[in-house]
C-alpha cells in the first residue's frame, strides 16, 4: 500500500541529515518526494520507495509563526 502523504505533511527519517537534523517538511510530491530539512533548509529528492524505507514517524504538523 502506497505511503498517503501531502505538502507540508513533516516526517521523520530513520538517519540524522549532515546537520544533526531529523525532520523534514514535504514540499513535493510525485513519483519523486521532494523534502525541506527542517533545521538547515536544504532540499532533496528521493523516490517513493527510498522515502518509506527510510521514514520513521509521521509528525503532527508544525505551530503556525505569529
Amino acid at each position: 500500500m502506497p505511503l498517503e502523504l501531502a505538502l507540508n505533511d513533516r516526517v521523520r527519517l530513520r538517519k540524522p541529515h549532515a546537520c544533526g537534523g531529523y525532520e523534514w517538511t514535504v514540499v513535493r510530491l510525485g513519483a519523486d518526494i521532494g523534502l525541506k530539512c527542517d533545521t538547515c533548509g536544504r532540499y532533496v529528492l528521493l523516490s517513493r520507495r527510498d522515502l518509506e524505507k527510510r521514514l520513521k514517524a509521521k509528525l503532527p504538523p508544525a505551530p503556525a509563526s505569529p
